[in-house]
């Protein structure tokens, strides 16, 4: 088959290759995508196999010009591989002679038509039936995302041997949910809703963003899936405990929001493999300038691009990002060989959570600049994550980087910010810019705090360059309830505070005054 890791969107030759189509391969191996999914489709519905389909000379063209779009498109692949991250970050794979091909646009241009022409019929079977490069419609691809896809696959693979790709997807949770739900699929030999000796089971982190929780609570409440929930992240004996002959695949955030909670990436990776399972990683926080999971063991990476990626927020977006060959007890084999290409030509295609290509141009402009903003941002976050530790108001801080967090160890273990010898002579730890803190005087007081911010915005969202607080407790984990919440460890004192570009001595001047309001006498006593 030919290797590649997403579809390619170069323009076809305008010569019609009816007049004079070259002879047909003599192999099916130059005329399929990474997978064939009409036959697929038929195994899986009809269970009859269908018999491997034949071509006229005239879609036999196409097919064989789409191999050497592909094959030219891994080459440019390889070149950008050797690139560093801020290289990579800029141009992603638009190089000049995709500009060329677009008029000469310096920038990835908006293909904002829902469908593509085709030049004649021969040349829309064979895209339809997923045999050579094309979009077709917005719902299933799109030229502007595959050049986001190609960016996020490439920076996150950044140090990674293997091979990588992507599926982009209009938000965080539509991400979470086309990266697990493929693996929660009702084999012939169990009972519907999970009911019997081999209902399935999953593993996650309690630690994890309320949207999450309750996606895996609904897994459970309406298909029957066990949720089995690890509350110390650092114990990998209580994931291993967790883990069976059942377990669909293993979920974590590192670090997770909103407590920070981390864990050990490598050892979690090997329990995985050693039962067949891929290890789902959420590094919404950390981005790939800061940790990149692949390298260390993990399958699938899981990004709220909204958030870190696109700083500016003038987007919502998703993505999956995922190694070739992975692990899995379920599912086809075109499942394991590219999990992000089987996402995105078939379930994607089919539950439609696609992004606007309008906001993939969003995303696109400010991952140019994501490895600075996330140094600076993360040094802005030290310094007020320091400051917070030591300020007589503060029950305690939750961030990554200080020596008394648990977990500490790992973080400084993993979180390394790309490239980071080249700035300063010598590689250098960052811990993100998401830190919670524990406000002295209960839910009251806290609150007091919160409404008293006149700097800092109050919202639900983190990774802005501008600084964002919200209280988890009434906000983005409310719904999970009192029980949700104490399973994830989140006291209803706790801000959560994404730290942006602002100046650090600002942001603490705001934190400041606004934790003077709670510590005045009055204050006390209407708490």
């Amino acid at each position: 088959m030919i290797k590649s890791s997403q579809a390619t969107f170069r323009c076809i030759s305008s010569s019609n290759p009816r007049s004079s189509p070259p002879p047909p391969s003599p192999s099916n191996e130059l005329i399929a995508w990474p997978f064939q999914p009409p036959n697929h489709l038929a195994t899986q519905t009809s269970g009859v196999p269908m018999t491997t389909p034949t071509y006229t000379p005239g879609v036999q063209a196409y097919i064989d010009r789409g191999a050497a779009m592909i094959e030219a498109e891994a080459s440019q692949r390889k070149v950008m591989r050797g690139k560093k991250f801020d290289t990579i970050a800029v141009h992603g794979l638009y190089n000049m002679e995709a500009a060329l091909a677009n008029q000469g646009s310096i920038n990835e241009p908006a293909y904002l038509s829902p469908a593509q022409h085709f030049e004649n019929s021969d040349h829309m079977e064979a895209a339809l039936a997923y045999l050579m490069p094309s979009w077709t419609y917005s719902r299933i691809a799109n030229p502007t995302l595959h050049y986001l896809e190609e960016t996020l696959a490439l920076l996150d693979g950044y140090g990674y041997d293997g091979e990588v790709s992507a599926c982009i997807a209009g938000s965080g949770m539509a991400a979470i949910f086309m990266a697990t739900n493929p693996f929660i699929v009702i084999e012939p030999t169990m009972p519907i809703n999970g009911h019997g000796p081999a209902k399935m089971n999953i593993v996650a982190s309690a630690k994890c963003y309320g949207g999450t929780f309750m996606l895996f609570t609904r897994y459970a409440n309406e298909r029957g899936v066990e949720v089995r929930w690890v509350r110390n992240t650092l114990d990998i004996d209580e994931w291993a405990s967790k883990i069976d002959s059942n377990t669909r695949f293993v979920y974590g955030e590192m670090p997770s929001n909103p407590s920070l909670a981390v864990f050990d990436i490598a050892a979690l990776a090997k329990l995985a493999h050693t039962q067949d399972i891929p290890l789902i990683v959420d590094s919404t926080v950390a981005t790939p300038a800061l940790m990149r999971p692949l390298a260390h063991g993990a399958d699938i990476i899981i990004h709220s691009v909204s958030k870190s990626m696109t700083t500016s927020g003038f987007a919502i977006a998703g993505a999956l990002i995922a190694r070739h060959n992975l692990p899995s007890r379920v599912g086809p084999d075109d499942l394991r060989a590219n999990f992000a290409a089987y996402v995105k030509l078939l379930p994607f295609r089919d539950h439609g959570p696609a992004l606007s290509p309008f906001n993939a141009l969003m995303v696109l402009n400010d991952l140019r600049t994501l490895r600075s903003k996330m140094d600076h941002m993360s040094n802005n976050a030290m310094k007020v994550a320091r400051h917070l530790a030591a300020h007589p108001m503060v029950e305690g801080v939750a961030y990554p980087g200080l020596p008394a967090q648990p977990g500490y160890e790992l973080a400084t273990q993993y979180m390394w910010l790309a490239d980071g010898e080249d700035d300063y002579g010598q590689p250098v730890n960052r811990y993100g810019h998401l830190m919670g803190f524990m406000v002295k005087g209960g839910a009251q007081a806290t609150r007091i705090v919160f409404d008293n911010l006149k700097m800092i915005w109050r919202a639900t969202d983190l990774g802005r360059i501008k600084s964002v607080a919200t209280i988890p407790a009434i906000s983005t984990h409310q719904q999970q309830g009192d029980a949700g919440r104490e399973l994830a460890g989140l006291p209803s004192n706790l801000i959560r505070l994404s730290v942006g570009a602002e100046h650090s001595a600002d942001i603490i001047a705001d934190l400041d005054q606004a934790l003077m309001k709670a510590a005045q006498p009055a204050a006390m006593t209407t708490a």
